[in-house]
C-alpha cells in the first residue's frame, strides 16, 4: 500500500444537515463520543499501508485545519510523505468550480512528481472499514485500470432511496451506475471509494477539462469505461452513508449496538483522533446511564438512557437524556429533558427546559446556543 496515495474528497451535501454545517464541512461532524467522520477514513488509511495522505478540504476549512493539523495522531507529520492538504480552488468573482475535476487538475504538479503509481480515493461521508490491503490485492492482481468498492445493501426501510446503485455484470465488471429507487430490496450500494492507476486518474482529468463534458470524476470514469479495463471489489461489513440529518443521527446510535461498535472501532486497526487531556468522567450517587457511550472529562449527575454523550459535557441532577447527541463541553442544567435532540458544541439548556424531536426528525440545537424553559 506504500504505492498508493490516498485522497479524501469530501462531498458537498452540507445543506442536508442544517445548523451542524454551518461553520464545518460533513466530514467534520462529531461522531461517537470523541471523533470526527474523517478520522475513520484517515485511520482506515494508515492501518492499512497508506503514507500518502492527500485531503481536499472544501471551503470551510478552519475547522479542518484545528483537527487535523500536520497530521500527528496518524503519524503523517512525515519529512516525506505525510499529509497534505488542498483548499479549494476559485473559478472567477462568482464562487467556486463545480465538482471535483478541476479541484484535481490544479493540484496535477503533486500527482506527477509523487512516487507512488496507484491512488486510492474515497468520500469521508461514508464510513466503511474495508480491509484496503485485500482490496489493493485485488486491483493489483485483476491487472484493472480502476477497481471500485461496493456493498450488496439489504435496504428494506428505504434509507438509501437515491443513492449510487452499481449494476455489475456476472463477473464483477462495471456495466453501469444508477440510482436506488427502492424497487429491489437489496441493491449494490457504491461506497465511492477505489482503485485507479495514476496514469489513468491524470489521463481522465485532463481529458474531461479540454473536453468540458463532465465535472466530476466518478463521471469521467462511467463515461470512459469501454476504454479500460473496470471491475469492482465487494465489501461486506457495516455501512454508515452519512448524507443527511437523519442518516448522522442514526449512524451515531447506530454504535450502541455492541457488535456494530466492535467492527467500526475494532475491527481492521484502530481509530485515531485528535487527543485531548481529560480526566475521567464522574458519576454522581443519583445518576444512572443505560446504553450509552460516554467519553472523558464529563460530570453525570442525572440520567442518561440511548445517548452519545460527548467530552466535557456535565448533566446535572434529575436531568434527562434520552436519545440523544450531546456534543463536546454540552451543559444541561438540574431537571432539564432532553430527547431525541441533537446538541451541538458548548449548547447550554438551562433547569427545567424541555426539549424533543422525533427518531424521525430529531431536533438540533447549534453551537453556542442557549435554551432556556418558556415562561
Amino acid at each position: 500500500m506504500d504505492r498508493c496515495i490516498g485522497i479524501i474528497n469530501g462531498g458537498d451535501n452540507e445543506n442536508n444537515f442544517g445548523g451542524l454545517c454551518k461553520h464545518r464541512p460533513v466530514y467534520m461532524l462529531p461522531f461517537g463520543g470523541r471523533y470526527r467522520l474523517i478520522d475513520f477514513t484517515i485511520s482506515n488509511m494508515v492501518n492499512n499501508g497508506i503514507k500518502s495522505v492527500a485531503i481536499y478540504t472544501g471551503k470551510k476549512m478552519r475547522s479542518t485545519m484545528d483537527h487535523i493539523g500536520n497530521g500527528n495522531p496518524w503519524d503523517l507529520n512525515r519529512r516525506f510523505n505525510g499529509l497534505f492538504m488542498f483548499p479549494p480552488i476559485l473559478e472567477n468573482d462568482y464562487g467556486l468550480y463545480t465538482g471535483d475535476i478541476h479541484q484535481f487538475h490544479s493540484t496535477e504538479p503533486f500527482f506527477e512528481y509523487a512516487k507512488e503509481k496507484y491512488i486510492f480515493i474515497c468520500n469521508p461521508d461514508i464510513l466503511a472499514k474495508v480491509d484496503l490491503n485485500e482490496a489493493f490485492k485485488y486491483f493489483l492482481d485483476t491487472d484493472a485500470d480502476f477497481t471500485l468498492i461496493y456493498k450488496k445493501q439489504t435496504d428494506s426501510d428505504g434509507d438509501f432511496i437515491r443513492k449510487d446503485k452499481m449494476i455489475i455484470d456476472k463477473d464483477g465488471n462495471l456495466k453501469s451506475m444508477g440510482l436506488n429507487l427502492g424497487t429491489e430490496k437489496e441493491f449494490n450500494l457504491f461506497l465511492e471509494m477505489g482503485f485507479i492507476k495514476k496514469d489513468v486518474f491524470l489521463k481522465l482529468i485532463r481529458q474531461s477539462i479540454e473536453r468540458g463534458d463532465t465535472n466530476y470524476l466518478r463521471d469521467a470514469m462511467i463515461q470512459n469505461k469501454e476504454n479500460y479495463k473496470v471491475n469492482t471489489y465487494e465489501f461486506k461489513g457495516h455501512v454508515e452513508n452519512i448524507s443527511d440529518l437523519k442518516n448522522y443521527y442514526d449512524a451515531n446510535l447506530n454504535l450502541l449496538n455492541e457488535e456494530i461498535a466492535n467492527e467500526m472501532f475494532y475491527e481492521n486497526g484502530l481509530v485515531y483522533t485528535k487527543s485531548k487531556d481529560e480526566p475521567s468522567t464522574w458519576y454522581g450517587r443519583d445518576s444512572r446511564v443505560q446504553n450509552s457511550i460516554i467519553a472523558n472529562g464529563c460530570i453525570i449527575d442525572g440520567n442518561v438512557e440511548n445517548s452519545i454523550i460527548f467530552r466535557g459535557v456535565k448533566i446535572g441532577k434529575d436531568a434527562i437524556v434520552k436519545n440523544s447527541i450531546v456534543m463536546q463541553k454540552g451543559i444541561i442544567k438540574n431537571d432539564a429533558i432532553i430527547v431525541n435532540s441533537i446538541l451541538d458544541k458548548y449548547t447550554t439548556v438551562e433547569a427545567y427546559a424541555r426539549i424533543a424531536g422525533s427518531s424521525t426528525m430529531p431536533y438540533v440545537v447549534e453551537k453556542n446556543q442557549t435554551i432556556r424553559k418558556d415562561e
